[in-house]
């Protein structure tokens, strides 16, 4: 017998769903203003995200405000959702408040959710389960029959399949007859286990799919983070059948989030064969780019530890691993970092060895010319032991390889410095810095106020520098943060003081630690000016603006 192979069916594709600007901004300390909500559209557009949930129309005037500016911008790739409720149970649709504001906002998709669990129609809604039943067939239809794609979120489904799975079954078949193109299972209470997940998007879907006659429809799924399982259950749903995936960048939402778009979308582009939407712009490698640009527009510091896109998702810091990495890199990567955008990096610590230091060093522009990686390696794991954290602190760190290279000249050393704080009945607290340093050999004498101990150091010391180091009127501290390294000792305990600084787009982070805060605080301080001087090649000048060289030797700048 001869003919061609049969060929297997290719699979519908996986079509992502961002809720980003309606479900995440739930999260606490998730706030959008109007042009950021713009913005984060946009962005997600030129990605690629084909369906965007712009917001809730009928709950506040901000998402009206944002649907009537939507109007006049062209989506090249998404389509734009707006989401509410079913009619109220007093109601008919036309006559809906929120029905009639979903419909004025002139978006393709219109997404609502409604009760799948009796507890909240009864309870919740005080309606009848007959009368639940009608809110959701007449609440799809009005759309429907409005041209809009009706997507419908059957909301705590899993908690009320398992209460009555008869009724939750029933509130499907209402949206579907209706005329709801895509049903999506939504674990509102993101309580449900993997295992139980699945199974009931199987029976589901079993039960539903055995009339032949009835209307074709995608399913979706819908999770939330409060179990840990928000990304595991989506993947999951989507191997067991489902094809409309909704998720918000960051895991962004209330309680513990949602699902994280960013995890869900690396996992199923990298570790399964199955075709996704978004196409376009939604190349893999601008994950990283787009999940830190979302939560910068928030004003939420991104998680180090995020998976695929966080600062630490590929940072190693053990020996073991270290080693292992310099010779296979993917040994101990569960993907290539490149991939999504990011990159991996060795951790410079007391657990590292001598190949952590090393490659570090080489990641960083330093080849350790004349400095032996054995030798540095003892010294960083002396002085993480005496409270210092390099891993934290990168800037200190080159600054420890710098201090070795040869023909190294400190630029500066301080010699002395007092601080005094004072308070007085009656009086704001004062505080009060004197500083001495060296600089090529010329000794310099300044004071200054502060609001605090810290600030007057840093203010007397930049008096001191910037009249031969003008760069440093530019950098400019961003933050100042202080760790307990042993706390059964108290107030006489080690303290090691990590600082943030800047100079334009350049950031960087250098640290001290000492059992007095004050003297901590001067070291990270120190530190910071000089990284800033050395890595802006400054020239060395005296307040009569005449150049010169500084003589060769002295002491660090400590």
């Amino acid at each position: 017998m001869s003919g061609p192979m049969p060929t297997t069916p290719a699979l519908p594709p996986v079509v992502l769903y961002d809720t980003t600007l309606r479900d995440g901004t739930q999260g606490e300390n998730i706030i959008l203003s109007l042009a950021d909500k713009l913005r984060i559209a946009r962005m997600l557009d030129e990605y690629g995200m084909p369906y965007i949930e712009g917001g809730w129309p009928g709950s506040n005037p901000k998402d009206v405000e944002f649907f009537a500016a939507a109007k006049s911008i062209r989506w090249e790739r998404a389509r734009l959702a707006a989401f509410g409720s079913t009619r109220h149970r007093a109601n008919r649709p036309e006559a809906d408040p929120n029905l009639r504001e979903l419909v004025a906002a002139e978006t393709p998709v219109v997404t609502i959710f409604g009760k799948s669990w009796l507890l909240h129609v009864t309870e919740v809604l005080g309606a009848t389960p007959a009368q639940n039943l009608d809110m959701i067939a007449e609440s799809i239809g009005f759309l429907a029959e409005r041209g809009r794609e009706a997507i419908y979120d059957a909301e705590h489904y899993f908690d009320g399949y398992r209460a009555d799975a008869g009724y939750a079954l029933a509130t499907l078949r209402a949206a579907r007859q209706a005329g709801a193109r895509s049903l999506v299972l939504c674990d509102t209470n993101g309580g449900t286990l993997t295992d139980d997940l699945v199974r009931i998007v199987g029976e589901t879907r079993a039960a539903l799919e055995v009339d032949p006659d009835a209307p074709a429809v995608t399913w979706g799924i819908h999770t939330h983070n409060d179990a840990e399982l928000a990304v595991a259950n989506s993947i999951a749903a989507v191997q067991a059948g489902i094809r409309h995936v909704q998720a918000t960048i960051n895991g962004y939402g209330e309680r513990c989030g949602n699902a994280n778009m960013v995890s869900v979308l690396a996992n199923l582009a990298l570790k399964t064969d199955l075709a996704l939407l978004p196409r376009g712009g939604g190349e893999i490698a601008n994950l990283t780019e787009l999940s830190r640009s979302v939560a910068e527009i928030a004003n939420v510091a991104p998680s180090d530890y995020q998976p695929f896109v966080g600062r630490s998702a590929f940072a190693h810091k053990g020996g073991v691993h270290g080693a292992a990495v310099a010779k296979v890199e993917r040994s101990y990567q569960h993907v290539d970092p490149a991939l999504v955008g990011n990159r991996g990096r060795l951790v410079v610590s007391e657990l590292g060895g001598k190949a952590n230091t090393q490659l570090r060093a080489e990641q960083l522009g330093h080849g350790l010319e004349g400095v032996d990686p054995r030798e540095l390696s003892k010294l960083i794991k002396q002085m993480e032991a005496d409270g210092l954290a390099f891993e934290g602190a990168e800037a200190s760190f080159e600054l420890l390889i710098h201090r070795r290279s040869a023909g190294y000249v400190a630029p500066f050393r301080i010699l002395d410095f007092t601080v005094l704080v004072e308070q007085r009945e009656g009086r704001e607290l004062l505080a009060e810095a004197t500083v001495k340093v060296e600089v090529a050999g010329e000794v310099l004498h300044t004071a200054a106020d502060g609001n605090g101990p810290v600030n007057a150091l840093d203010a007397a010391l930049r008096k001191a520098l910037g009249a031969f180091y003008p760069v440093l009127d530019q950098v400019h501290l961003r933050d100042y943060k202080v760790r307990i390294l042993d706390g059964n000792e108290a107030t006489a305990a080690r303290t090691r003081v990590v600082i943030d600084s800047a100079e334009g787009a350049r950031t960087w982070s250098t640290m001290g630690s000492d059992t007095n805060i004050i003297a901590a605080s001067a070291a990270a301080l120190a530190d910071s000016l000089e990284y800033a001087i050395w890595k802006s090649g400054a020239e060395l000048r005296r307040r009569d603006e005449r150049h010169f060289t500084a003589p060769a030797g002295g002491g660090g700048a400590r």
